[in-house]
């Protein structure tokens, strides 16, 4: 990045991942397994379990990196 930042080439998404407690646990199994980009999504309807997951790994804030997306349903359009 400009700011001298390194973003991992390999992320974690959870595109059709249910809200059910799936990705809770796919989320949380995948920041042990090593994955540091996470992308959950309001567009998803799921990152609700996805920021759980990421806030109850035992990583610092500092080294996770959550990217987002946000769908027409989060907007009163």
């Amino acid at each position: 990045m400009n700011d001298g930042n390194e973003i991992p080439v390999i992320g974690f998404g959870t595109f059709q991942i249910q809200a059910d407690g799936t990705t809770y646990n796919a989320v949380k199994d995948a920041m042990a397994a090593g994955y540091r980009p996470i992308d959950p999504a309001a567009a998803y309807r799921n990152e609700q379990e996805g920021g759980q997951a990421i806030k109850a790994s035992c990583h610092t804030p500092d080294t996770n990196l959550v990217t987002t997306k946000a769908g027409l349903h989060s907007y009163n359009i």
